[in-house]
């Protein structure tokens, strides 16, 4: 019968989709039963989003069936207001590295959730402190670098879906009665809506992981997060973005300065904003940001609405890699982000001194995604 083949092969599709799911979950069970009793680190990113803090308390939840007590870690800043939210809502708890007198002894396996090690300032720590990675589980495009006893990196809309996929596959039995597995199912949910920009971008499976999670999760703790206000400080930024953008091809990019650490987060929220405009296909926004060490990175956000332009290539071209072959950047389909150390010119020497370097980057910058697009650097709006 006409359309016949075409339902079989979706069957079959499906089927081995659904038994490579099998072999990850066997595997996964395979590490957490070799590991029973331990401690282990969860990095995450530096600035970590929804997703990977959903993805990580999600995690801790399948690890307490092992005895394994998890602590999930990262290094910079949570400063977007909706983060802020779900963490204090949700009671998640999260620690911070500071310095160097945290105590990495007590580790006995690191995990790498929503990142591959490449965006956190934690892996060449547990490097140094002989602290192995067994597990990595991300959403990204495979990056490499880490060698672990379990990888699930797959091409999906959210690393939340596949820690949804691990519950409704049987790691854990979530109970609407028990307060964490709610709280849980409520980080996923945000992080999944999140990262797939309001389910727009959202595959099949994360739905599905949508639709599984909707008979768990608390939709009025939902609501108050991605219901928080923009702080004066963000759209202050926004705003100066929003004066300093370049428009070319349909390109629109904006130096924004000197930032602190702490409004990092305002980076990406006025790449999102600046994507409304009309015409606009790409937003590149970038600025140096300056850590409690005085240190600076030139950091940088990159969206588009282009199905055709591939963030994660466009970045890792644009900006090339470090001296050690690691890439400044990259990221998924339509979003990504890119981090430079600012190196010997790091320092302040006064404000004419931070002028003339900013200057300096800015041109970089925009000469090299100029150039990536093929167009004449320019230097005023059009």
């Amino acid at each position: 019968m006409p359309g016949t083949e075409r339902i079989i092969e979706n069957s079959t599709k499906q089927d081995t989709a659904s038994l490579r799911g099998s072999q990850k979950i066997e595997k996964l069970r395979e590490v957490l039963e070799a590991h029973q009793g331990e401690t282990h680190i969860v990095a995450i990113q530096d600035f970590p989003d929804p997703d990977a803090i959903a993805s990580a308390v999600a995690h801790r939840l399948i690890c307490l069936n092992y005895g394994i007590d998890v602590e999930i870690v990262y290094a910079g800043r949570i400063s977007h207001q909706q983060n802020i939210a779900l963490v204090k809502l949700l009671n998640i708890e999260l620690l911070r590295y500071t310095d160097d007198t945290f105590d990495f002894s007590r580790y006995q396996g690191s995990v790498f959730i929503d990142n591959q090690g490449k965006t956190t300032a934690l892996t060449k720590k547990l490097e140094a402190h002989g602290i192995k990675p067994l597990i990595v589980v991300d959403h990204h495009e495979r990056s490499g670098g880490l060698s672990a006893e379990f990888h699930d990196i797959r091409k999906i809309g959210a690393t939340a879906s596949i820690y949804t996929s691990y519950l409704q596959q049987g790691l854990v039995e979530l109970d609407k009665a028990d307060s964490f597995h709610v709280r849980c199912a409520t980080a996923l949910m945000h992080g999944i809506r999140s990262d797939t920009n309001d389910f727009i971008r959202a595959n099949e499976h994360d739905l599905l992981a949508a639709s599984y999670l909707s008979n768990y999760y608390n939709p009025n703790h939902l609501s108050e997060i991605v219901m928080q206000a923009r702080s004066k400080k963000v759209m202050d930024i926004i705003e100066k973005a929003l004066a300093n953008r370049v428009i070319k091809d349909n390109y629109s990019i904006s130096g924004i300065g000197y930032l602190r650490q702490e409004d990092r987060d305002a980076i990406a929220q006025a790449s999102d904003f600046l994507l409304t405009e009309e015409n606009v296909h790409t937003v590149i926004v970038y600025g140096i940001v300056v850590n409690d060490n005085q240190e600076e990175l030139l950091s940088g956000s990159f969206r588009t609405s282009k199905l055709t332009l591939d963030a994660d290539t466009f970045i890792k071209e644009a900006f090339g890699k470090s001296e050690y072959g690691d890439y400044f950047g990259g990221g998924k389909q339509e979003a990504g982000g890119f981090a430079v150390p600012v190196g010997f010119l790091a320092g302040t020497y006064g404000n004419e001194y931070e002028d003339l370097k900013w200057k300096m980057f800015d041109l970089q910058v925009k000469q090299k995604i100029f150039n990536k697009i093929g167009v004449t650097a320019t230097t005023s709006s059009e």
